[in-house]
């Protein structure tokens, strides 16, 4: 998967960061979504939520790893 390894390659600050914007983006499309403007696709939701699980799970190794 190229974002696994995309996300891979990073720094953990930058991890943080990223994991930070994705979850402003997420909580933009939720109130899209809930506000009935429509804007923002389910499609748009569902990556969003899954690079937030990438970066996570990648922070989450790193950690187990450093213990």
């Amino acid at each position: 998967m190229k974002v696994m390894k995309e996300l891979r390659e990073q720094q953990t600050p930058i991890l943080n960061s990223r994991l930070k914007e994705f979850k402003k983006e997420l909580l933009k499309l939720k109130i899209e979504v809930g506000a009935g403007t429509g804007t923002a696709s389910s499609g748009k939701v569902r990556r969003t939520k899954k690079n937030i699980a990438l970066i996570l799970t990648l922070l989450n190794e790193r950690e187990v790893q450093h213990q």
